[in-house]
């Protein structure tokens, strides 16, 4: 829904806003309700997961998979910001940047994992 612009002025104006912003927005709902994203990285896709603080690996693993959970072996792990100084979650390995973590590591958000796991 999109206001005219007097009505988003007068809208901003009553509850003391200077703009609207949806990311802000965002972040507060996720401070809010103590979420945290990470991401998982394939062939084909980048996925962003969403977990509460504190979460465990295993746990997170199982957001993905009951399967990954249950298997679960090892985390690889690399903060987003890390890993865009290489050219790939290899490359960040052959460098030694990629942790590995297990099944009681907190993931923090902004993580990278990829789930060792057996079936």
């Amino acid at each position: 829904m999109e206001l005219e612009d007097e009505e988003r002025e007068t809208f901003l104006s009553e509850y003391g806003l200077e703009k609207l912003s949806a990311p802000k927005f965002l972040k507060a709902s996720y401070n809010l309700l103590q979420a945290i994203t990470f991401f998982t990285i394939g062939k084909d896709e980048v996925k962003a997961w969403t977990v509460t603080e504190n979460t465990t690996a295993l746990k997170a693993a199982g957001v993905i998979h009951s399967d990954i959970e249950k298997g679960f072996i090892r985390a690889e792990v690399i903060s987003w910001k890390d890993l865009l100084e290489h050219s790939s979650f290899k490359a960040a390995k052959e460098k030694a940047a990629v942790r590995l973590e297990g099944k009681e590591y907190n993931v923090q958000d902004g993580d990278v994992i990829y789930f060792r796991f057996s079936t």
